[in-house]
């Protein structure tokens, strides 16, 4: 009989301070904090944010929701049409041209943070942002698992009860899309953690 390793509860103050510890010190760097927005990662990536701050790096947070496509791409089909969601809806080239392009060797060393409000359908007209020498850059969004380059990915799991439950009944046409992303991806995140507590999260051994 072959031993399975059990997952590994921790505190979601020690899970951020075990992804910043992760990442390497001394150069720029991303972060992928990977989960459906009903995991809301943003809101955990703003506690990773924090911890580096308090390491004395500089830090930000980047919501994926800020670099969507237009409306006129998005809705080409229709408002719930789940192939454009799963492919098209998220502009992951402007994202690695205006944030993680920039943060490599020989890059401009200045980011974009937004690029689009979703709410109004326009540019978010926001300005480029020095990059500190060590900055960290935390992306969180969904379906950025295989995707984005980084040093550290962390993927947040819900089980299909607790992402139906959290999730609002106008979005719950994305869920199907979600599991068939997420099941067609090979990449592997370097943390996979179990959070449907998000109080009491718990990593999963690969």
């Amino acid at each position: 009989m072959v031993d399975v390793p059990a997952v590994q509860p921790i505190f979601p103050d020690r899970l951020a301070h075990t992804i910043v510890e992760r990442t390497p010190r001394g150069r720029r760097a991303v972060v992928a904090i990977d989960g459906a927005d009903a995991a809301d990662p943003v809101e955990f990536a703003a506690r990773v944010r924090d911890v580096a701050a308090s390491d004395g790096r500089s830090a930000t947070v980047i919501d994926l929701h800020d670099f969507v496509r237009p409306a006129s791409l998005r809705f080409e089909y229709s408002r719930t049409d789940e192939l454009t969601y799963r492919t098209t809806w998220f502009d992951f080239d402007a994202l690695d041209r205006e944030v993680i392009a920039p943060l490599q060797p020989g890059g401009r060393g200045r980011i974009l943070p937004r690029l689009w409000d979703e709410a109004t359908d326009r540019s978010a007209r926001a300005t480029l942002v020095d990059a500190a020498p060590d900055h960290l850059v935390i992306v969180a969004g969904p379906m950025l698992l295989g995707r984005v380059s980084a040093a550290v990915v962390v993927h947040l799991t819900l089980s299909a009860a607790t992402l139906r439950r959290r999730t609002g009944e106008s979005e719950q046409w994305t869920l199907e899309p979600l599991a068939e992303y997420y099941r067609d991806v090979t990449d592997r995140p370097d943390f996979l953690v179990r959070w449907d507590h998000p109080d009491r999260p718990a990593i999963i051994p690969s």
